[in-house]
């Protein structure tokens, strides 16, 4: 995406920042040596109110900085519009990007029709075994997209900000999974998305069982209302596939199986439903998992299966405390 004067446009990179200080200045580092021409780059940091020291190390950088306690879809609408340049670049604050990124990136935006281009996801911190089974898995599912893809993560993207204004911007009622419905109704309004496997980003993924469970929590809060919000969506894509989608199904089916095997008449056929659930759950995850470690060689991507467990735990109770306060909070209004 070139202008007139066969230059790169100027570009302007948002960094959402929550609690990281250990991954900030690396992230930084990479953004501001980038092979791009200094004066055509903009870098923004947003911080979300941390606690830790982020904030504090943000100071040591040439980049402008703000606290802004909106969740990260508000963040990123508020800053397109503060921000002057018609490219925004989005990196998470726990990544790190290869040198010629942006470079690269921008290149795919030369075509008019494109209004978003993202890059593949390596793994950070793949010394520790949970970040690389969970690198594994998300190398594994992004290996399947194909050129022009219907969504990326806002991880690493650029995007124009003309398309952005002209869709309504990002949606604030999800906190998450917003990157989802962004890229739907970009290309439903006609635009493309473009995925290139070789431009690399670098990701801290979540070091403990823990953590990536709070973490997968919050995306099943908001994966209810994104696919309420787009029916067709249910169904998966490349990245999330309907093998994932309906894991969380599965999973209550298996619990109310186990409730209903407590009830005499029903022991039998409820133990025998959750057997078969369970099983089911557990070839699935094993399977997956098997052919990952295969395919990578590397046996302890067999963790993968108790990764599996975590995740579709956290994706459950997530949606199902959400689906809950949504309904409480319906009902408070009509009875006020």
């Amino acid at each position: 995406m070139k202008n007139q004067l066969n230059e790169f446009p100027s570009v302007s990179i948002i960094v959402a920042s929550l609690n990281n200080e250990s991954t900030i200045e690396e992230c930084l580092r990479s953004i501001l040596e980038q092979d791009y021409p200094k004066h055509l780059l903009e870098i923004l940091v947003i911080d979300g109110g941390s606690t830790d020291l982020t904030a504090k190390l943000v100071e040591n950088y040439s980049v402008k900085s703000v606290s802004n306690r909106l969740n990260v879809p508000a963040a990123y609408n508020w800053a397109s519009k503060e921000v002057k340049s018609e490219v925004l670049g989005f990196i998470d604050a726990d990544a790190k990007v290869e040198k010629d990124w942006l470079r690269r990136l921008m290149e795919d935006l030369d075509n008019p029709k494109v209004a978003a281009a993202g890059g593949n996801i390596a793994t950070w911190n793949k010394n520790q075994l949970i970040p690389r089974c969970i690198g594994y898995e998300l190398s594994n599912r992004y290996s399947r997209l194909p050129r022009e893809v219907t969504r990326l993560a806002t991880m690493n993207m650029l995007l124009k900000k003309k398309v952005l204004k002209e869709i309504g911007g990002f949606d604030e009622n999800l906190p998450t999974q917003y990157d989802t419905d962004l890229g739907y109704r970009i290309t439903s309004a006609d635009y493309k998305i473009v995925f290139d496997p070789d431009v690399l980003c670098y990701h801290f993924h979540r070091s403990t069982l823990r953590k990536y469970f709070w973490q997968q929590y919050k995306y099943g809060q908001n994966t209810w209302k994104l696919y309420w919000k787009h029916p067709s969506l249910a169904k998966g894509d490349p990245i999330t596939d309907w093998g994932m989608n309906v894991q969380p199904m599965l999973f209550v089916a298996a619990v109310v199986s186990l409730i209903v095997s407590a009830i005499p008449f029903f022991t039998l056929m409820g133990l025998i439903l959750f057997l078969s659930l369970a099983a089911i759950m557990l070839g699935y995850y094993a399977f997956s998992a098997g052919r990952i470690a295969l395919r990578y060689d590397d046996a302890s991507a067999l963790f993968l299966v108790i990764i599996y467990f975590d995740r579709t735990i956290a994706w459950t109770l997530g949606a199902l405390s959400s689906m809950l306060h949504s309904f409480l909070v319906k009902v408070g209004i009509r009875k006020g």
